[in-house]
């Protein structure tokens, strides 16, 4: 049973919600100021705590304060009851650290929602994620979380991109996170020849943008519009306070990203040694496995350009080969879609 710290100065409000998180099932530890809070934190060690911001002896930001300074307790997620709307409360909060925030009066689905989402965060993060861009979009996910997601998607600019259309060029400064609503991106680079490597591609729900942004460094890629798609724009701001409001997200992160360049260097490699059957069995057995859903082969739609820049060969020597694995029966091509048909004789081309 998971133990929550309430700490709430009103009595009635401090009831009525300890007896909610009891209902669902909660072990509830309640605190009638945060001094009180703070001592019961340390005798409890809860897995959440929720607290009150406006309480008199040690208000919220103090107590929040003290936890962060524990190193049992800096990481246990910490969320926020607050009647005050005000933009800068709410942000002061977030910038201490806090995970989340409840504004007064709330229901009792809002409150087991933000309790149930940050638990889930948090025992996310000590089991571990997928490596590579998936813990990426995982991490992404878990930390903004569906509500804190909708919220800072919500408000942002959405702009509309035609295919082809770029939407920011390598070496430029970023100042923003992109988020696709729809529609499909790739980032890419040329070398010397003009000869282009896809190195990601991202779709609906997907980030993109934010390894410049941590390293502060210009872009290293470009990223054009391989399909018409609607991206929200958010700014810089709000990304950094998703990894430096918490030190084991940021921790998760680093070794998330440190994961990307690794598969970035044996991408390269790949393309250096490996044979061009091997090289274009690869990219479709990564593709299949990025866009596949519920288990089934899922059509892959891409130009024989674009297909080519991520195999790393030239697009006439990338048309051969799929002709050769038509003949063999490994996929199928209607209108230009791939439709994979033996992925595991495909994958074995890969050993």
């Amino acid at each position: 049973m998971k133990k929550i710290l309430l700490i709430e100065d009103n009595d009635d409000i401090r009831t009525n919600t300890a007896e909610i998180l009891e209902l669902a099932s909660y072990e509830v530890v309640v605190a009638e100021n945060g001094k009180r809070g703070v001592e019961l934190a340390l005798e409890h060690l809860p897995d959440l705590v929720i607290c009150d911001i406006m309480m008199p002896v040690l208000d919220g930001y103090g107590v929040l304060h003290a936890l962060h300074r524990n190193d049992r307790l800096k990481n246990t997620p910490f969320i926020f009851l607050t009647a005050k709307t005000e933009r800068a409360d709410l942000r002061k909060g977030m910038e201490l650290g806090a995970d989340d925030y409840i504004t007064k009066p709330f229901s009792g689905t809002e409150l087991l929602n933000a309790v149930d989402s940050r638990l889930k965060k948090c025992e996310l993060l000590q089991t571990g994620l997928q490596p590579g861009m998936e813990g990426v979009q995982q991490l992404m996910g878990i930390s903004f979380g569906d509500h804190d997601l909708a919220g800072i998607v919500a408000d942002r600019d959405i702009n509309t991109y035609k295919k082809k259309q770029v939407i920011y060029m390598e070496g430029h400064h970023p100042n923003r996170l992109f988020y696709v609503l729809s529609g499909k991106v790739k980032t890419a680079k040329r070398n010397d020849d003009g000869k282009e490597l896809v190195t990601a591609l991202y779709g609906p729900d997907e980030f993109f943008g934010y390894l410049p942004l941590l390293q502060q460094t210009v872009y290293r890629e470009t990223a054009e519009v391989l399909e018409d798609a609607e991206i929200a724009i958010i700014p810089s701001e709000d990304f950094h306070k998703l990894v430096n409001g918490n030190l084991a997200i940021t921790r998760s992160f680093m070794g998330l990203l440190a994961q990307n360049i690794q598969d970035k260097e044996e991408q390269l490699l790949g393309m250096a040694y490996n044979s061009l059957r091997k090289k274009v069995a690869e990219a479709l057995v990564m593709l299949q496995k990025k866009y596949r859903k519920d288990g089934g082969p899922v059509p892959i739609d891409l130009s024989r350009e674009n297909l080519a820049g991520i195999a790393g060969t030239a697009t006439e020597s990338l048309i051969r080969t799929l002709s050769d694995f038509r003949s063999e029966k490994l996929l199928e091509i209607d209108h230009g879609r791939i439709t994979i048909l033996d992925e595991k004789r495909l994958a074995n081309l890969l050993n």
